[in-house]
């Protein structure tokens, strides 16, 4: 099992960082401490309450450390997934911690380098992430149709599909994707062995890594859920978006 070398440096930074002028007490505070519980549990019910004690207790650095919540929710999520379908590995921990000016800009490495993967084809890369906003409620993601899986030939009852895709006629290899997605979002650390087992039959190692990169990358939109500022830009219809060689998001 091997994971390009920019995604998985990336990756690698995660826990090693924090953002600049945040301090531990801030970020061990009860308020921050139920947010970021409630964010990994289930984000989109977090409720007025609990993002307005967040707000209170962080201030104007509300948004590094909603960051700083999703590494710690998602490096745990990605190494379980990846432990649960390659066996276990040794992974290193941290040698120290430093601070650094902007946590986005890792995050946005993250996710342009995870978008550059090649494994899955398009449509499937599409129905993973339209799956992961249906879970997380992301009203912004959940209003987004990619450009490319459109024009590989997805449609409406494509799209459609990621709400029950265990009874539609879904590929089945893009069935198991999708059900790995669930599984990394709601027990990463309990994955079916059934789940594991269709993953070997049906996808190939390049593919299932993708599959939890993917889960990894599109969970960024938890930060916005979390601080209601997901809101869509469009009002009526979807939004078409493609994604750029390099990885960056542009909507069409």
């Amino acid at each position: 099992m091997t994971i390009a070398p920019d995604v998985e440096e990336a990756f690698g930074r995660l826990t090693e960082i924090r953002p600049s002028g945040v301090h531990d007490e801030t970020l061990e505070s009860a308020a921050v401490r139920r947010f970021a519980e409630q964010f990994g549990a289930d984000v989109s019910a977090i409720d007025d309450g609990q993002r307005d004690d967040f707000v209170l207790a962080t201030g104007d650095r509300q948004f590094d450390v909603a960051q700083m919540v999703w590494i710690a929710d998602v490096a745990p999520r990605l190494r379980a997934g990846l432990d649960a379908l390659f066996g276990a590995a040794e992974w290193p921990e941290p040698a120290r911690r430093y601070p650094v000016a902007s946590v986005w800009s890792i995050i946005e490495v993250i996710i342009t380098s995870v978008a550059r993967l090649t494994a899955l084809d398009a449509t499937t890369t599409e129905l993973i992430r339209l799956r992961g906003a249906r879970q997380h409620n992301c009203r912004l993601c959940a209003s987004r149709r990619s450009a490319q899986a459109i024009e590989a030939g997805a449609g409406d009852p494509e799209f459609a599909a990621v709400d029950d895709y265990a009874d539609s006629d879904l590929p089945e290899a893009t069935k198991v994707a999708l059900a790995l997605v669930d599984a990394l979002i709601w027990t990463p650390t309990a994955i079916p062995e059934q789940v594991v087992a269709d993953v070997r039959e049906h996808l190939s190692d390049a593919q299932a890594v993708e599959v939890v990169l993917d889960v990894a990358r599109n969970a960024a939109n938890k930060i916005a859920v979390a601080l209601g500022a997901d809101a869509p830009e469009v009002t009526d219809g979807v939004q078409l978006f493609t994604t750029d060689v390099d990885g960056t998001l542009s909507v069409v």
